[in-house]
């Protein structure tokens, strides 16, 4: 066994193998970039090396320097998490050729299955159904066009050596593919240094559906059950569980003993996933075989039991796997949500910035963070947008997802956006629950945008009670407070609360609390400035995220935020008589939505557009944006041009 090892990683991944690598007494090394100098995956390791400035293609990139640290600190084995160099198969080579060990498969399997155009002739040779597409060399726009029109739309572009939902880009017409093959060969060439795409038919209304495979050295090939991941945006996947509520016992062992075969195939062995395109009439096709750890390992862990890196150390370490296909057994059910730095209430655009509070829920009856910050920590625009991993675990689907809920209500995210409440929306989501899902889950049930999952008249009875309590208290707290009031004014006890258009009477007697005429049975504790507060309210917990205004309260909890006007009952009253502050208007702007580096404009002074016109491209955590017309206009003048780093809001260009 290895004494010690490298982790050429950063974040959650990182700090994921270091746990492990610590329960079987292996010494650790980290890497690290400048933006990364802080971060808990180095504080975590035994020794940390510094590879360069922030941008991976000057760090995290660079074997050279990876295979330097691990000669000067004596590390004997690298472990590539997932992205970066994890699916390199020069990277793997560079290893070997400098007696290292590489914590993964074979090059040749890199090579055969990384490749996802030869991986699909591979597919196709050893009689796997593949999905109709061309998998040849794609010469420019007018091939692809030519491609896209005798495949029949629409058609999936993809980068050859794309994951996680980079370089890929949706055709539903020859526009959309002479818009989009080139983005998707830059995104491919910047976050792959691989600028080849492949077109293949898109199949509507599909389930992604993933085998999690194992094998060691002796030629020994196991598949570990399924995992569901059809809840994706922008083909990046947000929620992912294990095992499928669609899959049968049949289903599985044909698609597992499939995927065991392609493994074979290549002579594969340490962790591997082949990922399935899934029909509703139970079909399944062939679509990539990710060549390392997945992002959503950690349902497989929960109800297989094992420890995915742990068997991944052993087998680059030559040993045999304790278990056959028979020992595989898959107990009760696990459901995973990433959460990322995105507000998903501006459609879903990256935010970036310093962690100001950051209280993951506690790890404790069947629920487990991954994660790879702290608070106080920065989400740069330099890498993946994804804060942590939250996995709940329990006997049923049903009981998870409500695990999953009530977990999400109690994780802190203050200073960037976050997907929180969205995340939790879903888990509520009647059709999530009911388990009928596709890719198309998110697109179909938030086609407008997300606004918050939709509160029940007792909800929001239960929540005016908890805002008159807190401005009671806070009131309370006040009249303590010597000198600090003009006036010495006693807490009311006659609120209003009023949420959008609707206001809610309450009272707060000495032991009961009214709500519109309806008894509220409250419990709580609260003390002004507290961020979180757990109530027990009508016989159930309910955790609610708090802040504070002067006039009101924020109050967030079962996926959505609730802006409640809290005021005396004398005060209300007169409230009516305030004018609304009109919001200025900015049509005639096209504004930078998100921080990032602006890539092109795509119109000059001058020029007129239609509604849906291109107008420039922002790239940020590393995918690429394309902002359009909302009108008819005239480009009236320019205000930035390529090259340049926008923050939130900076003007791009003027309209008229």
């Amino acid at each position: 066994m290895f004494k010690k090892i490298l982790i050429a990683n950063r974040g959650e991944i990182a700090c994921r193998v270091i746990r492990t690598a610590k329960k079987m007494g292996i010494a650790t090394v980290a890497v690290y970039s400048d933006a990364d100098a802080r971060s808990p995956h180095v504080q975590m390791a035994d020794e940390a090396v510094h590879l360069g400035p922030p941008p991976a293609a000057e760090s995290y990139l660079l074997a050279d320097k990876i295979i330097q640290a691990c000669k000067d600190t004596g590390a004997e084995a690298v472990h590539p998490g997932y992205g970066f160099l994890s699916e390199r198969e020069s990277f793997a080579k560079a290893l070997a050729e400098n007696d290292i060990a590489f914590i993964g498969p074979p090059a040749n399997a890199i090579a055969a299955m990384g490749d996802k155009i030869e991986s699909k002739k591979l597919a196709r040779e050893a009689g796997v159904n593949i999905v109709p597409g061309y998998v040849g060399e794609i010469d420019d726009t007018d091939h692809a066009v030519k491609i896209a029109n005798d495949i029949g739309y629409p058609v999936m572009m993809k980068a050859s050596a794309g994951g996680g939902g980079k370089g890929m880009r949706l055709a539903w017409s020859e526009e959309d593919v002479r818009e989009g093959f080139e983005a998707t060969k830059r995104e491919g060439l910047n976050s792959f240094g691989d600028d080849r795409v492949f077109i293949e038919k898109f199949i509507e209304q599909p389930r992604h559906i993933e085998i999690q495979v194992l094998g060691d050295q002796h030629g020994n090939t196991l598949y570990l059950g399924e995992r569901e991941c059809s809840i994706q945006r922008r083909h990046q996947k947000v929620v992912e569980e294990a095992p499928s509520p669609f899959v049968d016992p049949e289903m599985r062992k044909a698609m597992g003993e499939q995927a065991v075969a392609l493994a074979k195939a290549v002579g594969y062995y340490s962790a591997g996933t082949v990922e399935l395109i899934v029909g509703a009439d139970k079909s399944f096709y062939f679509l990539e075989m990710n060549t390392r750890l997945q992002v959503e390992h950690p349902v497989t862990e929960q109800i297989t039991g094992l420890d995915l890196v742990e068997q991944m150390i052993r087998v680059a370490a030559g040993e045999k796997l304790e278990l056959t296909q028979d020992d595989v057994t898959l107990t009760g059910w696990a459901v995973e949500n990433r959460v990322y730095a995105e507000d998903p209430y501006r459609g879903f655009l990256p935010s970036i910035g310093r962690l100001v509070r950051y209280q993951p829920p506690e790890a404790k009856d069947g629920v487990r963070v991954d994660d790879g910050v702290a608070e106080g920590g920065e989400v740069s625009i330099y890498y993946d947008p994804m804060i942590a991993k939250l996995i709940s675990y329990a006997d049923t689907r049903e009981e998870a997802i409500d695990k999953q809920i009530a977990a999400l209500d109690r994780f802190v995210i203050e200073g960037l956006g976050h997907n929180l409440d969205f995340l939790s929306a879903v888990m509520q989501h009647e059709r999530f629950r009911s388990g009928d899902i596709s890719t198309a889950f998110i697109a179909e049930e938030y086609p407008e945008g997300f606004e918050g999952a939709p509160a029940s008249a007792q909800l929001l009875r239960q929540l005016a009670a908890i805002a008159a309590f807190i401005k009671t208290a806070e009131a309370d707290r006040d009249l303590r407070i010597t000198g600090q009031l003009g006036k010495r004014l006693r807490p009311s006890s006659e609120w209003q609360v009023v949420s959008g258009d609707a206001a809610m009477e309450v009272t707060i007697g000495e032991d009961v609390i009214i709500v519109d005429g309806t008894e509220v049975d409250l419990s709580m504790a609260y003390t002004p400035g507290d961020g979180l507060v757990i109530a027990e309210v009508d016989g159930a917990e309910l955790a609610v995220k708090v802040a504070t205004s002067e006039t009101g309260l924020t109050l967030t909890t079962r996926g959505a935020i609730h802006t409640l006007r809290v005021l005396p009952d004398h005060v209300a009253r007169h409230a009516v008589h305030m004018l609304e502050k009109v919001p200025p208007d900015l049509s005639k702007l096209l504004i930078c939505p998100m921080p990032g580096l602006l890539v092109k404009t795509m119109v000059e002074e001058g020029d007129k557009v239609e509604e849906g016109q291109p107008l420039a491209i922002v790239e940020a955590m590393k995918m690429e944006n394309i902002l359009r017309a909302e009108k008819p206009a005239t480009v009236v003048s320019i205000k930035a041009e390529a090259g340049d780093s926008l923050a939130v809001d900076e003007v791009i260009m003027e309209l008229d």
